[in-house]
């Protein structure tokens, strides 16, 4: 959103060059940045107009140039040597307050450098460049915060911070952080599937021989069903999620979830009932569920709903658990992996979708300058209670067939983090978002959503919807592609065989209370998946990742007996962490991992 400035000095006019030193390059400016003591200025509207003709050019850019809402300012600098140089500070997106890029450029060839801060208090004012010594680069705010982060006298702690290597180096004792590139952990089926597809001729097909031929129900569990153990219905945790509708012998029916490796607060044994929610035992806002979509309701399961095609006797069989997270206690976020999803051309759009000049679908090669290091920040990690993985890398992440596959370049799937624009969001796939505000959506991105942008702090598309809102009707019903392999853009084998390990997420609501639903379909199709979410009331559903424990990852982080106790859905998750020292290392929380996914975290007060 433009807004004009009055009574300041025009922000310098910046561009990224390539060509120049430091690997990334550098941005040279022209103006005058934001004067001493006053608050980083919001761009005046013919900047905001410049930039927004550079976010929609066709043409090559710079993931700086992809940023519409960036402000800048500049410093003059000067070292010991009277080399003269310049310092400038990219604000990525002030909504957000969260990504800045600083660049230093020296004169005389004396060197370019390019640093990616995060400020980990997003709430305060935005911070600024203090212009008012040039032997001095100080980055504050106008609350009276005040970082010095290099003098011409040889105090250099942004260097000191870069030769740490650390994923999150700490400035000014944690108030910032620097982000430092850094190689992701990749499992053994993740590297030898990256190898075959980037270096090995028809490497792609070799992949999907492989699931098909070894992953297709490799993960299947069965529930092993037998008499309800309950003499009567269990009540319902406290403030759960709405139940499924069941089938009427549901009731009369247990369920051994052998697989499932989570501490619930359930009556002793291990048989639970299909559709009850049960509580994580010491927390309170996570619930848990487990079905075989056996056990929904008939007219769900097997009855002639339009765009879901019937489920076969393994799938109707195969345990399905779900993950409810109560939103009023929790905040949702998205982290991109070291590696994936990458910014480059998927080879899925025909060629006619292409546009051959450019290195990928927005224009931009990559994220350089930018540091996306796949794990959660440390100023978050002690509130951290969740994790999972995310969406397809970006070689899945675009369409084939139909008509998503002939327009806006094949639709590759777009994603925000902190504000910071990667990959725009396409108009007809599914999206989970979360506005800067911290209110979660899921839905449909449309072109009249463009609006949304400047506020939106995290976004993931991945595919079509599984459920989907009809507004006409006001209830929620399978997204018109559920059957449809191509179109869709399901996965799975070109001969539809489709029934694998899958994950998906939905939104659902009960009066005020709303809950972000992670599924675990251990072997399924898009229509077990489309017709559990519809009979556990999900307003919108979407898919996540599939066919491998790693890409359908889910751990909880649990504060019990003064220690953290990870917890893992499903056993055989706890094989993608690590060991160090003798130390179990948990994904996402504590080593930087190849993929992205999403993680929540405890707001204050919550139980």
């Amino acid at each position: 959103m433009a807004r004009s400035v009055s009574g300041t000095a025009p922000l310098p006019r910046c561009r990224w060059h390539a060509s120049l030193a430091f690997g990334a390059g550098a941005l040279l400016c022209i103006g005058v940045g934001a004067g001493s003591g006053a608050s980083l200025p919001l761009p005046a509207d013919e900047i905001m107009a410049e930039q927004r003709i550079e976010y929609d050019a066709e043409t090559q850019k710079t993931i700086v140039e992809l940023q519409p809402f960036r402000t800048t300012g500049q410093v003059a600098l000067r070292r010991q040597d009277s080399t003269p140089g310049t310092a400038t500070l990219v604000n990525l997106n002030p909504n957000a307050n969260a990504w800045y890029l600083l660049l230093i450029d020296w004169q005389r060839d004396a060197g370019h450098f390019a640093y990616h801060l995060e400020n980990p208090h997003p709430a305060e004012p935005p911070l600024q460049l203090r212009g008012d010594s040039p032997g001095a680069l100080v980055i504050a705010n106008a609350d009276g915060f005040a970082c010095t982060l290099w003098t011409h006298a040889g105090y250099d702690p942004l260097a000191d911070a870069r030769a740490s290597t650390l994923p999150y180096a700490p400035l000014c004792s944690g108030a910032l952080y620097l982000r430092n590139p850094v190689s992701g952990h990749h499992t053994a089926l993740e590297r030898i599937s990256d190898f075959l597809r980037d270096h090995v001729w028809g490497g792609d097909r070799v992949v999907n021989f492989v699931k098909e031929e070894f992953y297709r129900d490799a993960f299947l569990q069965k529930g092993v069903a037998g008499p309800s153990v309950h003499a009567t219905p269990q009540p319902p945790p406290p403030l759960a999620p709405l139940p499924p509708d069941l089938a009427p012998d549901a009731s009369r029916t247990s369920l051994r979830p052998q697989g499932l490796s989570l501490d619930l607060a359930a009556p002793p044994g291990n048989d639970l009932q299909p559709g009850q929610w049960y509580a994580v035992r010491d927390l309170a806002a996570v619930l848990v569920s487990v079905i075989t979509p056996q056990y929904i309701d008939e007219r769900l399961r097997s009855g002639p709903l339009p765009h879901v095609n019937a489920l076969d006797s393994i799938e109707s069989s195969a345990l399905v658990y779900l993950v409810a997270f109560d939103l009023e206690f929790l905040d949702l976020h998205f982290v991109l992996g070291t590696d994936h999803p990458r910014l480059d051309w998927s080879d899925r759009p025909p060629p006619s979708s292409r546009a051959g000049d450019l290195p990928g679908p927005d224009g931009v090669a990559n994220a350089a300058p930018l540091v996306t290091n796949g794990m959660v920040s440390p100023a978050q990690a002690p509130i951290t209670i969740a994790a999972f993985a995310g969406g397809f890398k970006r070689s899945h992440g675009a369409f084939r067939n139909g008509a998503l596959a002939e327009r806006n370049h094949g639709s590759h799937y777009g994603f925000i983090e902190q504000g910071v624009i990667f990959s725009k969001l396409q108009p007809g796939l599914a999206t989970a978002f979360v506005m800067d505000d911290g209110a979660v959506e899921l839905r449909t991105w449309t072109a009249g959503d463009q609006g949304l942008l400047p506020h939106i702090r995290y976004a993931r598309q991945n595919g079509v919807p599984l459920i989907e809102y009809d507004a006409t009707r006001r209830v929620s019903v399978p997204g018109e592609l559920v059957d449809r392999w191509g179109p869709g853009n399901w996965s799975g084998s070109a001969e539809e065989v489709l029934r694998t390990l899958r994950a998906g997420m939905c939104l659902q609501e009960n009066g005020p209370r709303r809950y972000l639903i992670f599924g675990y379909f251990s072997a399924a199709t898009p229509s077990a998946m489309a017709r559990v979410f519809e009979a556990y009331h999900c307003r919108y559903a979407m898919q996540l990742d599939m066919n491998a424990l790693e890409h359908t990852y889910l751990a909880l982080y649990v504060h019990r007996n003064r220690e953290r106790v990870v917890e893992h859905l499903v056993r055989g998750m706890e094989e993608v962490d690590r060991s160090a020292g003798g130390q179990f290392v948990p994904r996402f929380l504590a080593f930087p991992d190849d993929r992205d996914f999403f993680y929540l975290t405890q707001r204050a007060g919550a139980p």
